[in-house]
């Protein structure tokens, strides 16, 4: 295996500690990033990038497990200083023309855009490397692994470097020391079916170690998938029996929530503000009602 480090960066999202993460990938022949966090978060991933001697300039590579602004998106900022950015097939266009991501963010996030992402530049087209399932990747000297992973998102990819894997949103949200694990399931992508599916493929690799951008470094990877597993399950049934009761979408956000918080295990406050940055419980109901509904259309 290269020898190469990688540095888990606090992006201090909304001046919040643990909520996104970026890893900074220096290997045998140069620095890599993987995950760009939004544009709000710049100015803190560089000066982070500066104490650890990385200038702009030594980023030729910028890899992101998908497309969503939380993750990717300052790419379009990087990719006009001249890094080349590893996306997968799917989210490959829409970093190249932002607009149709700008236009369904915008629905969600409404005149909070620019508050929580910042300005979203295009990428050069030559900038943007496309990425499929098992394709190998050399950044900075070290190889990795792309790994198709569906679920919370359809154009997403995991990294697998040897026995440890870049996990975007895919292994799910949970902190440094905790225990509580969060379901990300923004509309309009949750797959119950690919997701699991996703876990039993992560789960076959025997990882050492995972590091989800949610956040830094989890060393019990297939327990941890284990569980999770049960949870999407769960999160996702409870959904579908509430809508099956016929409830609003307020009054299922709010028994979903009363619901986790009675069988989660108990954080401090700070660390409740943390998880609730880095996953929306209403908007996780959001995705699974869309699941549910679009499933019920096609039967």
């Amino acid at each position: 295996m290269t020898n190469f480090q990688l540095h888990t960066i606090d992006l201090n999202f909304l001046n919040t500690a643990h909520v996104i993460a970026s890893y900074a990938l220096l290997g045998p022949t140069g620095v890599a990033l993987i995950e760009t966090g939004p544009s709000t978060t710049l100015t803190t991933l560089l000066e982070s990038l500066r104490v650890l001697g990385v200038r702009p300039s030594d980023v030729r590579d910028v890899v992101v497990t998908h497309i969503h602004l939380d993750h990717a998106g300052a790419a379009g900022w990087w990719a006009r200083q001249g890094a080349t950015v590893h996306v997968h097939a799917a989210g490959a266009p829409h970093l190249i023309d932002p607009s149709k991501l700008l236009a369904s963010a915008s629905r969600i996030y409404g005149d909070k855009m620019d508050y929580l992402w910042g300005e979203i530049l295009p990428a050069p087209p030559d900038k943007i490397h496309q990425v499929n399932d098992g394709d190998v990747i050399a950044v900075a000297g070290v190889q990795l692994t792309a790994i198709q992973s569906p679920g919370h998102a359809r154009h997403h990819h995991c990294f697998r470097i040897g026995d440890i894997a870049i996990t975007g949103d895919a292994a799910g949200v949970r902190l440094p020391g905790q225990d509580l694990i969060g379901v990300p399931a923004p509309p309009p992508e949750f797959d119950l079916e690919a997701w699991l599916d996703t876990l039993k493929r992560l789960s076959a690799l025997n990882l050492k170690t995972i590091y989800p951008t949610h956040f830094g470094a989890v060393s019990n990877p297939n327990d941890h998938f284990q569980k999770l597993s049960v949870l999407i399950t769960e999160c996702a049934e409870f959904v579908r029996d509430r809508m099956a009761e016929g409830l609003s979408r307020e009054a299922v956000i709010a028994r979903y929530s009363a619901w986790l918080d009675e069988r989660s295990v108990k954080v401090d406050a700070a660390t409740e503000d943390s998880y609730s940055k880095a996953n929306s419980k209403s908007m996780s109901v959001d995705g699974m009602m869309r699941y549910w509904q679009k499933r019920g259309s096609q039967t």
